[in-house]
């Protein structure tokens, strides 16, 4: 089943401190730059060693064909973040019954496309060794990598990653 989500959805807008300020469709979200809230899960081996690592469908709105190790999206009205953060692990990556843990909250003020895109981002970590069920429409691939070589990759300048998650991951190993 596709759940690739609409432009039009309707998503939770959220005030630069992180509060909850009412609702708009997410094409709007985007296009004015508004402050809004995703939550993702940052998906460990059951024995820690390795974290899941993909690279986002060529076809996504934001951040499309860039690699990310977070399984989320943007917060639907009345989710709360572990909702949301539940919801996107099972659909991004087949992945359910995992146990959540909160790891950082961050607020990410940048660019996507020229445009401002503000997010509050609210990480958890999962463990679970699968299996992985990409969804089609939002992951192209995917690997377990070690916590070492994702920072090889991270820095390099040249890698494309998602910048809200690499904002989240200066918190996560500190």
């Amino acid at each position: 089943m596709d759940q690739t989500p609409s432009l039009n959805e309707i998503v939770s807008v959220y005030d630069a401190d992180g509060l909850p300020a009412g609702t708009a469709t997410r094409s709007r979200v985007y296009e004015e730059g508004l402050w809004h809230a995703s939550a993702g899960v940052l998906l460990r081996s059951r024995d820690g060693e390795r974290i899941y690592v993909h690279r986002r469908s060529p076809d996504k709105a934001v951040f499309a064909g860039m690699h990310d190790c977070l399984a989320g999206g943007v917060m639907d009205p009345g989710e709360s973040p572990e909702q949301t953060a539940t919801r996107e692990l099972a659909e991004e990556l087949g992945v359910t019954g995992v146990s959540l843990t909160p790891v950082a909250r961050v607020a990410w003020d940048g660019s996507w496309a020229g445009k401002p895109l503000r997010c509050h981002l609210f990480a958890f970590e999962g463990r679970s060794d699968g299996p992985i069920t990409h969804q089609a429409s939002e992951i192209a691939d995917g690997w377990w990598w070690t916590d070492g070589e994702l920072c090889a990759h991270l820095a390099d300048p040249s890698w494309q990653f998602v910048p809200d998650t690499r904002a989240l991951l200066a918190h996560y190993w500190d």
